[in-house]
């Protein structure tokens, strides 16, 4: 018995000089995340008192909200002589003092949101030569003339949004000049006259938000001449309002949008009138409620283009005259159940059309668009449309199409040559939306021009290795949660006709492996994903194949990686091998040593971390140090271990001879 557990203490002691020395090298976690080296950081959410030291004084953008700095000094940022951006969001600001930023030359933005402003000084943006951005979001405003003017000659845009201001006037010393955005929604504007516009005329194209603001009445001639790039009256009860008050202004978009749960008046043809006494190219209409009249649009005909995007309408009136120069038409979130309904030929310039969300299943019908023969871009998602025999009926004669989407919807059946109606077609979208399609010829043979291709989660035929013939021109191919015959990518698979691919994504698609030759024929291919499915070193054969792809292995079950393999990986420009269960044992010390050499190579290097053995679990590869060879120490115990095995040997050997011959 003392012979057996001399000999097992012997083995555990060499088994613990044998086993791997581990050690994790890693560096203390900063306080502020680095997010660009020397340049950009991230303090939110700390619970700071001030800027640490640890920040570089090259940092050039910060975000420091939601800490604690109630006083701004004029030594509060005066290290950091760099920076451009500075987000202080909930930082409980009371005070900003005399020459506040006077150290910060090259500061251009400053986010104040959210922070309980008592007092302001009238130097305390002295310092920056372009300070163009500035938010008082949330600050408690109710005056415009707390803001102290100097030093303001080169801004560009001003948040003000949901403070308590009355009044779109600024102060007649507030420079305007240089002004794009002025953001007033959300406060308590009710009234607008002559005097509070005059203010921003020196702006030109403006961009002017008052969502929100429940405006009662404008005067007239308030916006005579005026020229805008955008004008925000979301969420107005009465349109007419607004557009009586816009007489003889330019205004490229107008949103005249409103909310769900706002109480509006139905918009009739009156109402619109205004409109017929200005220029506008973009109206928005969304959410209200219409009188059922082609007088609706006789006010339309300037119109570019027109969103009544969730305005409750099953059919648009026939017989609307005038709108031949409307573009874009967006009717999402509506009711029609057929595209017939749309009435396409009052809009016979449109070359896009949105008919996304439909709240009805919508019936694509034959035809219903051959009017629309200058259709470019056409969005039928998220409608329930179905169709057992799509699409060179349904999308007769839009020669000039390039962009399809008919993604997230009812089945589909696709016939051969499927869309022969759309040779110019340049991106396909069929996401989730389940497909059949016959074993040959290809639906997709006459697209030679098609760019983007996405079949995921449609459950197409995998199998059928004629399915993609065709796409000689193909760039782009998703074909992402669809399953292979036994998990694998065999070597004549679909993917053979594409020789122009560049990105093909086969993530979520249960692969187990990629045969040889499998990849072969993707020349060009410049990113391969293969996230997310279940495949090990031992199906990565294929990956020899490929030169100078950015390969995104994450989420597999790969362990360890072997030299043939890591020579496939040496010729890729970026791997990504997160989420893996990694080996960091000396059973996978070339491809440790090779990850520490090619750091350049690795994407998401935080989240590539050790699977086993149990004590290294989660330690990034980075950090991770293994030590393999015998120390001297460990080489004279190795033989006094082999020597005091003889020596047992021997001793076991000799009784048992001298035993056999005692019992003779």
């Amino acid at each position: 018995m003392a012979s057996v557990m001399a000999i097992y203490m012997c083995c555990l002691f060499l088994v613990c000089l044998l086993t791997s020395q581990c050690v994790g090298a890693g560096s203390v976690a900063k306080m502020c995340i680095e997010v660009t080296a020397n340049l950009t950081y991230n303090c939110g959410e700390l619970g700071l008192n001030g800027i640490p030291e640890s920040l570089p004084s090259t940092t050039k953008f910060l975000d420091f909200s939601f800490n604690f700095l109630p006083d701004l000094q004029n030594s509060t940022f005066s290290r950091l002589r760099d920076l451009v951006y500075l987000d202080l969001t909930r930082c409980e600001i009371n005070w900003v003092h005399e020459d506040a930023f006077q150290n910060n030359d090259y500061l251009s933005t400053i986010v104040l949101t959210g922070n309980p402003l008592i007092f302001i000084a009238d130097t305390a943006f002295e310092g920056p030569k372009a300070l163009k951005h500035l938010t008082f979001t949330q600050t408690g405003l109710t005056s415009v003339t707390f803001i102290p003017t100097q030093n303001l000659g080169n801004l560009e845009t001003l948040h003000l949004g949901s403070n308590h201001l009355s009044s779109i006037g600024l102060p007649s010393t507030f420079p305007t000049h240089n002004l794009k955005v002025l953001d007033l929604e959300l406060n308590a504007i009710h009234h607008i006259n002559k005097k509070d516009v005059a203010s921003l005329k020196q702006a030109t194209n403006l961009t002017l938000n008052l969502k929100g603001n429940n405006i009662w009445d404008i005067e007239d001639g308030a916006f005579h001449s005026m020229t805008f790039q955008s004008l925000n009256f979301g969420g107005i009860n009465d349109v007419s309002i607004v557009l009586n008050g816009l007489q003889n202004s330019t205004i490229h978009t107008l949103w005249l949008g409103t909310f769900q749960d706002v109480d509006n008046l139905d918009i009739s043809p009156a109402m619109l009138q205004g409109l017929c006494n200005m220029s506008v190219e973009v109206l928005n209409l969304q959410t209200h409620f219409f009188s059922d009249s082609a007088a609706i649009f006789q006010c339309f005909s300037g119109l570019q283009e027109l969103d009544l995007t969730h305005s409750h309408w099953d059919s648009l009136p026939t017989g609307i005259e005038g709108m031949n120069q409307l573009k874009k038409l967006v009717l999402n979130q509506n009711q029609m159940d057929n595209l017939c309904q749309i009435n396409a030929a009052n809009f016979p310039s449109l070359t896009h059309l949105y008919v996304k969300g439909n709240f009805q299943k919508l019936d694509l019908g034959n035809g219903c668009l051959e009017k629309l023969k200058h259709l470019l871009h056409l969005d039928l998602s998220h409608s329930q449309v179905e169709s057992v025999a799509c699409c060179s009926s349904q999308l007769r004669n839009l020669a000039h199409l390039q962009h399809l989407n008919l993604s997230y919807n009812d089945p589909h059946s696709l016939q051969a040559e499927a869309f022969r109606e759309c040779p110019q077609l340049e991106l396909l979208d069929f996401a989730f939306t389940h497909l059949h399609t016959d074993a040959s010829p290809s639906p997709f043979q006459n697209l030679h021009l098609l760019r983007v291709l996405n079949l995921s989660n449609c459950l197409v035929e995998t199998s059928n290795p004629r399915l993609l013939v065709g796409l000689q021109g193909l760039w782009h191919l998703d074909l992402s949660g669809n399953s292979f015959p036994s998990g694998i990518l065999p070597k004549d698979n679909l993917l053979q006709p594409l020789a122009s691919l560049g990105v093909l994504i086969l993530s979520s698609c249960g692969l187990t492996a990629l045969e040889q030759q499998a990849l072969g024929s993707l020349g060009k291919l410049q990113y391969l994903d293969l996230q997310y499915n279940n495949l090990t070193e031992s199906g990565l054969a294929a990956l020899s194949e490929l030169k100078g792809t950015h390969l995104n292995l994450a989420a597999n079950s790969i362990r360890i990686i072997p030299p043939g393999l890591l020579k496939a990986f040496s010729q890729q420009s970026i791997i990504d091998l997160s989420h893996n269960p990694l080996d960091c044992t000396c059973s996978n010390m070339d491809f440790l040593k090779w990850f520490r050499e090619n750091l350049q190579k690795i994407s998401d290097p935080e989240e590539t971390t050790c699977g086993n053995p149990p004590p290294l679990r989660g330690a990034k590869l980075s950090t991770v140090t293994l030590s393999c060879a015998l120390s001297g120490v460990g080489i004279f115990f190795v033989v006094f271990f082999v020597l005091m095995l003889i020596v047992m040997f021997i001793v076991i050997a000799r009784r048992y001879v001298v035993r056999k011959y005692q019992n003779i």
